[in-house]
Formats: C-alpha cells, sequence, structure tokens
C-alpha cells in the first residue's frame, strides 16, 4: 500500500510539473501578444541578462521623437515618460544613426548632447548602451542598459542587448498581429450589433410608430386619449432618433479597420449563397488606406466573388489580404474546374474588370486577372499608400 501511494504521489508531482510548466508557457505567450507586456518584460530581460542596475525601452510616439515608458531596476522616476528628439543624448543618436552607441559615463561623454544630464544624475547613472529595435527594416523603439558607475561596455555586452532587442522586435511584430486581429473581431461583433438592433428594435419601434399614428385616426372624438397618444408618439420618435445615433456610432470604425471586416463579410456572404467554402486571410497587418483606396479594394473582391459565383464552378475560394509594395493588395484565387462558359477568350477582359482597372490607375494602382495552369484563376488589385503614388 505504501508503494502504491508513493508511487502515485511520484505521479502527482511529474503531472503538478507539466501543468506548472504549460503555464509559464501560457503566460509568456499572452505576454508576448500583449504590446505593453512584451515591452515591459523587455526591460526587465535587460537588467537581468546583461547584469546592467537598470534597463529601460522607449518607444517612438512619432518618426523624430521616442518617449521612455518601461523601466526595470530604476530608484526614481526621473526618466518615466521623458521625450527623446531625434539626436538629443544616447537614445536620440540611436535613432538618427540606426545603430548601438555606447558611453562610458553619460553626463562627461562628448560623442552626446547633454539636454538629459539632470535626468541621467537624477537616476544615479554613469556608463550605458542603447540599440534599436527594429521591426523589419524600420526602428519602432530603443532598448537601453545602464550602469550606476563608470564602465567600459565591451562587443559581447552589446550582442547581449541587440540580441534583446531583436527578440523584443519579433514580439512587437506578433503583439501588433494579435491586436489587429482583435480589433477586426471587435468590428464584426459591432456589426452584428447593429445589424440585430437594426432588425429587432427598430422594426418594432417602426411598427409601434405605424399603430400609434393609426389609432390618432379611429379616436379623433377622445382629446385626452389624443393628447396622450402625440406623448406616446413623441417618445417613439426620440427613441428611433437614439437608435439611429448608436446604429451610426457602432458602424464608425477607421478604414483599415473596416477593410478586413467587410472583406470577411463578402466571403461569409459568398460562402451562404453559393455553398462553395470561401476563407478570408489576412497576411499582416495593412497600411492605413483612405476610403477610396480602401472602397476599390472592396469592389475588386466583389467583382472577382462575383466572377467566380458566374463562370467559375469552384470548390473553394481564398481571399488574402496583405501590405504589398508601400501599398496594400487583394487577392481573391480559385480552384476552378472545367470550362468556364460565358468568360472571354482571354481574361481581364470583362466590362466590370476594366472599369476596375481605370479606377485602380487612377489612384496609381493596378488590378489583373490571370488563369492559373490549373484551371483556376486569380485576381489582384493593388493600391499605394495615399502619399506614395507610383
Amino acid at each position: 500500500m505504501t508503494a502504491r501511494r508513493h508511487a502515485a504521489e511520484e505521479l502527482a508531482a511529474e503531472h503538478s510539473a507539466v501543468l506548472g510548466g504549460l503555464l509559464r508557457e501560457r503566460e509568456e505567450l499572452l505576454a508576448t501578444l500583449d504590446r505593453v507586456a512584451a515591452l515591459n518584460g523587455t526591460a526587465r530581460l535587460i537588467r537581468e541578462t546583461i547584469g546592467t542596475h537598470s534597463g529601460f525601452v522607449a518607444e517612438l510616439a512619432g518618426p523624430e521623437q521616442a518617449v521612455i515608458r518601461w523601466m526595470s531596476g530604476t530608484r526614481t522616476d526621473a526618466l518615466q515618460d521623458l521625450a527623446v528628439p531625434i539626436g538629443q543624448g544616447i537614445g536620440g543618436r540611436v535613432l538618427a544613426l540606426g545603430k548601438p552607441v555606447r558611453v562610458n559615463d553619460y553626463v562627461n561623454s562628448p560623442s552626446i548632447t547633454h539636454q538629459f544630464d539632470a535626468q541621467v544624475r537624477g537616476e544615479g547613472l554613469a556608463a550605458m548602451i542603447a540599440v534599436p529595435i527594429f521591426s523589419g527594416t524600420e526602428t519602432v523603439a530603443i532598448a537601453y542598459a545602464a550602469m550606476r558607475e563608470r564602465r567600459d561596455f565591451g562587443d559581447d555586452a552589446v550582442q547581449s542587448l541587440e540580441d534583446i532587442a531583436t527578440e523584443a522586435g519579433r514580439a512587437l511584430k506578433l503583439a501588433s498581429v494579435a491586436e489587429a486581429d482583435r480589433e477586426t473581431a471587435l468590428s464584426a461583433e459591432r456589426l452584428r450589433m447593429q445589424s440585430a438592433l437594426h432588425d429587432s428594435v427598430g422594426a418594432l419601434l417602426f411598427s409601434i410608430g405605424v399603430q400609434v399614428r393609426n389609432l390618432h385616426e379611429d379616436i379623433s372624438d377622445n382629446p385626452a386619449l389624443e393628447s396622450r397618444l402625440r406623448r406616446l408618439e413623441g417618445d417613439v420618435s426620440a427613441a428611433s432618433r437614439a437608435l439611429r445615433e448608436s446604429l451610426l456610432a457602432l458602424s464608425e470604425s477607421s478604414p483599415e479597420r473596416a477593410l478586413p471586416v467587410e472583406l470577411a463579410e463578402h466571403c461569409r456572404s459568398f460562402q451562404a449563397r453559393c455553398g462553395v467554402p470561401a476563407r478570408f486571410v489576412q497576411l499582416a497587418p495593412v497600411p492605413r488606406l483612405d476610403a477610396e483606396r480602401t472602397g476599390l479594394l472592396v469592389a475588386a473582391v466583389r467583382e472577382g466573388l462575383l466572377n467566380v459565383e458566374k463562370h467559375a464552378e469552384a470548390l473553394s475560394v481564398v481571399v488574402s489580404l496583405l501590405p504589398s509594395e508601400d501599398g496594400v493588395q487583394v487577392v481573391v484565387a480559385d480552384d476552378g474546374t472545367g470550362r468556364r462558359t460565358g468568360d472571354p477568350e482571354e481574361p481581364g477582359t470583362g466590362m466590370g474588370l476594366r472599369a476596375l482597372a481605370e479606377r485602380a490607375a487612377r489612384l496609381g494602382g493596378r488590378v489583373s486577372l490571370v488563369r492559373d495552369e490549373d484551371d483556376g484563376c486569380t485576381l489582384r488589385a493593388w493600391v499605394p499608400e495615399p502619399c506614395r503614388r507610383r
């Protein structure tokens, strides 16, 4: 009995250890998918990995300024929310150069400017390294490591900080994708709520209003009831106005958030209408677009799905959204089988596609439709960012 109990205890301890490991991995993953948690964790990791007295991270607040937000191992709030313009101090020099900068005594270093000497003295710091955190080739944040005494940081310390910055850049990219997914899901839920309110509450208010107006005609000889009906009619009108304002607020969404939601809705409508599986995939966050460019990409997907419905005899469709060549591209790809009745000899010569191509050209973009080797077709529509016409 004792041996069996001992074995059971060992098994329970093993399972507990596995569960603890899984929970830790879950917490690490959630931290990675959260931008704030990722950067705060980076500040702590700098101090623990390199062995410095403090680590902190500044995030870009514009193309030429970073703000120190996350700190670990500091004694004061002297550096908290400190704005660092490009070229100023060690962080501003990193912004200007796009490469690591190190000093063995900050307030006496001839290689940097000294606008922030008071804050550095207030925190009691001396030696410091700063490196850029990249997303692709773009600097998105700055990682700092600092000591409270003079010290000559070697190449190993710089390399360690750059390795941490590389991991932070990956975490920020993952967090950006996760944030976009959350925003897309939120926008979709707002659209669902808008539709449900319009169909239920809106229809009910309209019905009540009609009934009140009909009652007016039936009780014209009852002034007291007539007065009560007028008040009721006023209340219904006020409720209808409030509902319209609520529906408008639910529908408000920035173009770059509305685009993936609307494309996903078109895929769902196509699948429900045709019974052909249609999947929407956003491959990466896309740049901000104005309403005109957003409208063109939506129209291109709508035209592509319509062509599939009319001609393709497809078994499945995939609609993709991705950043491309300093702009945004949508792709509608189907696996159409058999001969397409009604298709022109060359794909892409239909009236709808010609109109789309002309519209895209006016924005500096392009639209194309090509037949694949396996009989499927791929429609591509690309537009540049508003400030980058081609």
